[in-house]
């Protein structure tokens, strides 16, 4: 073992094994609790008489004064994070004749830990869920990727082709730099994540230093972002079903000739539920990344405005549904003869701009769901939520008519000028 101990050799193999911060974090204050109750211990007991293996401890477990010849049994430490499937288990060591605890033929302290080791069937389970995991980062890692170079060149179209500034188009705009701005900043917490709990751990001040509050400030600016980001996606969702509900229903919630409180309702509102749940995380539970949501109903500071925003795009969704189905059963009397196959284009148009998938989680909350339906519930959420951009870009840019007809015209345009300046030279 080396020399800076038994707890920084643990930990860094848990670190390689890729358990969380939180995990390291606990295991490691556990560990600090452990020590001083035994070193205060080691103080109070009294001394035996004659020879004897001194008290001590050896970084791992606490171990009292031993008789010469015998085997001391200590039960499994409780800064374990298995410690509660071993909790009936021991910890050898034995003193020698002469006094001095026993040592291997490496020269090193002697000591039995078989019975505190992890089990076997749990770490293979554990480890299977966390390649579990490690493929659904690398699926949504290629999904914000993708999603993010589609709306960026979404974006510079819609903005380039100034036949196509308009309030529709200002509003999608928007909405594809929420998915930007979401995908960069999901991206950028992996990266710091990663840096932040991939550090070389070779001492027990290297230790204190990755678990310090400073080493996590730029893990927790980035997971700020991310909430903010994600709370403006979906409030420029809502901003979509309120301007296409006034253009085809009524005006009710703002005024559809003005772009300002779109633009309030979008990037405005999330600052109202983000700024609370900051200052909690800051207050109650300023740990680690600030990934972990130990106290659950802290994380309800997020999750209510996105469940309410979903539920009245849903609603809103569901109206504009009637007024088309009424629209093109009417046109079937006339011209239309597959009214139906428009509406199911139509609907499938509109699920993607209004979030509506976000429903099939609402009653499935994180701690209604575990094994394998939370597994299939994260695969579902994390596969929709980082293609969504992608689909979006697709619908509302390249595969639209209008778009595409502009596009036409500049390349046409530009072809033109190209040959006038060939033929000029």
């Amino acid at each position: 073992m080396a020399p800076s101990g038994w707890i920084v050799g643990c930990l860094c193999w848990m670190s390689l094994q890729g358990a969380s911060g939180k995990v390291l974090e606990e295991t490691y204050s556990k560990w600090l609790k452990y020590k001083d109750d035994c070193l205060r211990q080691i103080q109070q007991d009294p001394q035996l008489s004659g020879l004897y293996c001194n008290r001590s401890f050896d970084l791992y477990a606490c171990w009292p004064d031993a008789l010469p010849g015998t085997t001391v049994n200590i039960s499994c430490p409780s800064y374990l994070p298995w410690a509660h499937t071993v909790q009936h288990g021991v910890v050898r060591r034995r003193c020698g004749l002469d006094g001095q605890w026993v040592r291997d033929s490496e020269g090193q302290l002697w000591r039995d830990m078989t019975e505190c080791e992890e089990d076997q069937t749990t770490y293979i389970e554990e480890l299977w869920i966390k390649q579990v995991m490690l493929s659904f980062r690398i699926l949504y890692t290629v999904g914000y990727t993708l999603s993010l170079l589609s709306l960026l060149s979404a974006l510079i179209i819609l903005l380039s082709i100034r036949k196509l500034h308009c309030m529709r188009n200002y509003i999608h705009a928007n909405l594809f730099v929420s998915f930007i701005l979401r995908a960069v900043a999901v991206l950028l917490k992996d990266c710091l994540l990663d840096q932040h709990w991939s550090r070389q751990i070779n001492t027990h001040a290297d230790l204190q230093h990755m678990l310090s509050h400073r080493a996590a400030i730029g893990c927790r600016i980035a997971q700020v972002l991310m909430q903010y980001f994600v709370l403006a996606n979906h409030y420029w969702f809502f901003g979509e079903a309120v301007y296409l509900h006034s253009v085809l229903i009524t005006s009710v919630f703002l005024d559809n000739n003005k772009y300002l409180p779109y633009v309030l309702l979008g990037w405005g509102t999330p600052l109202m539920f983000v700024i609370p749940w900051m200052l909690v995380k800051l207050l109650k539970e300023n740990k680690e990344c600030w990934a972990i949501n130990e106290n659950m109903n802290y994380w309800w500071i997020i999750r209510v405005p996105i469940l309410f925003a979903s539920l009245v795009n849903f609603l809103i969704f569901m109206k504009i549904l009637k007024v088309i189905l009424s629209k093109l059963r009417a046109d079937n009397q006339q011209r239309y003869p597959d009214y139906k196959l428009r509406l199911a284009k139509a609907t499938l148009t509109l699920i993607p701009l209004f979030g509506v998938h976000e429903m099939v989680f609402i009653f499935a909350t994180d701690e209604q769901t575990r094994g394998v339906l939370r597994l299939i519930k994260v695969f579902i959420a994390v596969f929709l939520n980082s293609f969504q951009g992608f689909l979006v870009a697709v619908l509302y840019c390249y595969s639209n008519k209008e778009v595409k007809a502009e596009l036409q015209k500049c390349l046409r345009g530009w072809r033109r000028r190209l040959e006038v300046m060939c033929c000029a030279q």
